[in-house]
């Protein structure tokens, strides 16, 4: 067989998407760590990391735990066998014309880099080909391109949430799509080397919501009557840019989407949303102490009214109220790094 990142390899090797999130640092070292010098397949591996990251760290943690040569994705990459290549922090990761593409889209799911946009450009690339695999993480980021590649013909692999620090994302696939694989970590690099050496039959073609959606994430602003096509427009705003949002439905599965490009499942609109409204409240909050402390300060001038103590006391009345709604806002703080 062919040196590892070798382009002699056959020309239609097998892509393996990887989605991880919390504790992902871990479980993607010791998966790497099983997979063989000569493994015919390319991986491209989103991992979610706070924008102001740097992949040096990730990069030779997964060079010197594994046996394959490993690059964060660059603008128009040729993805070759045998070769790993990471998201960029705080960009997204997909694939088109078989090479890399990194964008500064719309977040989805929250999160940019997202697991969907890469799950999604991969199964519209290469169909069958693709094997999607979903590990450790908080919420639900590549359920909808876990269904995606099952609805394209590829192999679906999640990690046994028993299994995983942090089980919400493989958890929330199996909800929602038929995998094909369900494996503690200690298996899936054994049971990755033989997906990716198997044959493969014909592809099948791309449902058109899948290709709309995908060139929706690659061109990063759509249009409405894209966006109309895949589902219908709800009295709710989207929390990333205003806009209208549409909701999107796969079997039992919901989504949202705005016209812009911000995508979200029910758990992570309701969890951005959460964030959202702590933010104005705490903006609430200083505006009032600031009204407050000035009218104080007008009192102990001379310069205020005689009503300005009511005037005190009803600042602290809402002053008093928002810190309660503060303090009992706990579902503001789920995370999901």
């Amino acid at each position: 067989m062919a040196k590892a990142g070798s382009t002699t390899r056959r020309s239609d090797f097998p892509v393996i998407v990887i989605g991880a999130s919390a504790g992902g640092l871990a479980a993607l070292g010791t998966l790497v760590a099983q997979l063989p010098a000569d493994f015919p397949a390319a991986i491209l591996i989103v991992y979610h990391m706070a924008a102001t990251s740097s992949n040096d760290a990730v990069l030779r943690m997964l060079a010197d735990k594994g046996n394959l040569p490993c690059k964060q994705a660059i603008q128009h990459g040729v993805i070759k066998s045998g070769c790993i290549y990471l998201a960029q922090p705080d960009h997204h990761l997909m694939i088109s014309e078989s090479k890399t593409l990194v964008t500064k889209g719309a977040r989805e799911n929250r999160a940019r880099p997202a697991i969907d946009p890469l799950f999604r450009s991969a199964a519209v690339e290469f169909g069958n080909r693709v094997i999607g695999v979903v590990l450790t993480g908080y919420l639900d980021d590549g359920t909808s391109g876990m269904e995606v590649i099952r609805r394209c013909g590829g192999t679906c692999v999640v990690q046994d949430p028993a299994d995983a620090a942090y089980p919400d994302m493989p958890q929330n696939v199996l909800n929602h799509v038929k995998v094909d694989h369900c494996v503690p970590l200690a298996e899936m690099g054994s049971l990755l080397t033989r997906l990716a050496d198997r044959e493969r039959g014909a592809r099948i073609s791309v449902p058109d919501d899948i290709a709309v959606e995908a060139k929706i994430a690659q061109r990063v602003l759509s249009d409405l009557e894209s966006v109309e096509f895949l589902g219908a427009q709800l009295p709710f705003n989207c929390p990333g840019c205003g806009g209208v949002l549409w909701q999107m439905k796969v079997g039992n599965h919901v989504r949202f989407r705005c016209h812009t490009g911000h995508a979200y499942t029910a758990a992570t609109l309701l969890a951005e949303q959460t964030a959202k409204m702590e933010e104005t409240l705490w903006v609430a909050l200083r505006m009032f102490e600031e009204h407050k402390n000035l009218l104080v300060k007008m009192g102990a001038d001379g310069t205020a009214s005689p009503s300005y103590a009511e005037r005190v006391e009803q600042s602290n009345i809402h002053i008093r109220r928002i810190k309660a709604m503060l303090h009992s806002n706990t579902a503001a703080t789920d995370p999901l790094l």
